[in-house]
């Protein structure tokens, strides 16, 4: 008996809750005929920083300073830091052989 009342109980909850995520919550400020909106703690959150880009010409050195914004559901780390340590070398190599080419000019002349 202890166990039927206990699998009734559960269900009792679970219901409860499967309505409750189903139901919309009027926005802030609407009336009662308002525009629904998510549940509180479900909505977009907001960041309080802008994102750090990378500038117009970026270098080697901007890449590290380089920030995102956090959303909903984030992002993943290990393929962000992949992209960025690629640009970095890219960027790097890039460089090098501009300041190689510069230096060739300077001796040709």
């Amino acid at each position: 008996m202890t166990v039927f009342l206990v699998v009734i109980a559960v269900a009792a909850v679970g219901a409860t809750a499967f309505f409750a995520v189903g139901r919309s919550w009027p926005g802030p400020g609407a009336s009662s005929g308002g525009e629904p909106r998510a549940l509180p703690g479900l909505v977009e959150p907001t960041p309080s920083l802008p994102p750090v880009l990378l500038p117009e010409h970026p270098g080697a050195a901007d890449v590290g300073r380089v920030r995102f914004s956090l959303g909903l559901r984030g992002y993943r780390m290990d393929q962000v830091d992949e992209v960025l340590d690629s640009l970095a070398a890219a960027l790097a190599e890039r460089d090098a052989l501009i300041e190689a080419l510069q230096e060739q000019n300077r001796d040709g002349r």
